[in-house]
């Protein structure tokens, strides 16, 4: 089969590699959609693991079952999800599914751009789930990202009427905007230093968007009737923006960190006020199997519509462009690599 192996996000090659064997409790699948995540062209992140193919957003087919899978057969339309937990430790049982070790070392073989997965057991019985029929495999490769977003959002305790302001409008921010709206909420504002993303914000519901670059905490305050912002969502991982976040939250408002930090990078936190307004700051990373079949449902009610954020459908053989895309960041909003043409 053909698998497109990253180097880096300048170095995406091409390769022949054969199709992986399944065993008992596992299954083969044959990708016909796999999205390119913003984290896949994190270098810092992925370099130290490469060469490797990446991808984890991804819809198919089953093709074949290995001995005991009853499940699923060979013809069901399906997600899967990379990471799955145990549910059975200490952290799952405390809802804390992304500190589990489980989760954490989880994954496909080799990964979701190339033409076919071998699922491993445990993926199987707790992390593949059937595409329903009114969605598209593309529109299926939301259901990862969008299960993150759904965990982000109730680890914030976001509510009906709460103002939300997302800084960073990628991918990730625009699913914070329209998850948002979807549930209730009250003023969405986003802010972004790319036109495109502005103009993008804006078409997913944004009521009003700011320059990155500009007076954010004023600016949010002048179209939030005075005040900081209920909920402040770090979808870019910027020093400036995680200031920004200190200045344009609410008293009695959430920082909720949702970007991909460095290691080691240190932002200095104005404690003080942070304790004097009680702002609480939380994370979030994952989406356990409770928020992916929460996300398939939003999107098959099309509560969550994500084909206006396709911008590019691209050949297996053009992944090295949709790296590209992606990494540059200013011609994309969501690229699909589709193995099967």
């Amino acid at each position: 089969m053909r698998a497109a192996v990253y180097h880096n996000n300048r170095d995406v090659r091409l390769t022949d590699m054969p199709v992986p064997a399944i065993g008992p409790g596992e299954a083969l699948l044959r990708i016909e959609a796999s999205g390119i995540c913003g984290s896949d062209v994190v270098e810092w992140y992925r370099v130290r693991k490469a060469p490797l193919v990446l991808g984890h957003e991804v819809a198919g087919v089953i093709e074949a079952v290995g001995q005991g899978v009853t499940k699923f057969v060979p013809g069901d339309r399906v997600v899967a999800a990379h990471h799955v937990p145990c549910n059975t430790c200490r952290a799952c049982l405390r809802g804390h599914h992304s500190t589990c070790d489980t989760l954490r070392t989880t994954t496909f073989d080799p990964g979701g751009f190339c033409e076919r997965v071998r699922l491993p057991a445990i993926n199987v019985d707790r992390g593949v789930f059937r595409l329903p029929d009114e969605l598209s495999f593309d529109e299926g490769t939301f259901a990862e990202p969008l299960a993150c977003v759904i965990r982000a959002q109730r680890i914030a305790r976001i509510r009906a009427g709460d103002s939300v302001l997302v800084l960073g409008a990628g991918l990730a921010g625009l699913l914070h905007l329209k998850l948002a709206a979807a549930l209730g909420a009250g003023r969405l504002l986003a802010t972004d230093v790319l036109e495109s993303r502005r103009a993008a914000a804006l078409r997913c519901g944004a009521d009003a968007v700011f320059d990155g670059r500009d007076d954010v905490p004023r600016l949010v305050r002048s179209a939030n009737e005075g005040r900081g912002a209920d909920v402040v969502v770090v979808c870019a991982a910027q020093e400036t923006v995680y200031r920004q976040a200190f200045q344009s939250v609410d008293r009695g408002g959430t920082i909720l960190v949702f970007a991909l930090p460095e290691p080691g990078v240190e932002v200095p936190a104005p404690l003080f006020d942070l304790w004097r307004d009680g702002v609480t700051i939380t994370s979030s990373y994952a989406g356990p199997p409770r928020e992916t079949r929460e996300a398939l449902e939003l999107l098959r009610a099309r509560r969550v519509r994500v084909e206006d954020m396709i911008s590019h459908r691209l050949p297996l053989a053009e992944t090295p462009r949709g790296f590209a895309l992606v990494a540059d960041g200013r011609e994309c909003l969501k690229v699909i690599i589709r193995p099967q043409e």
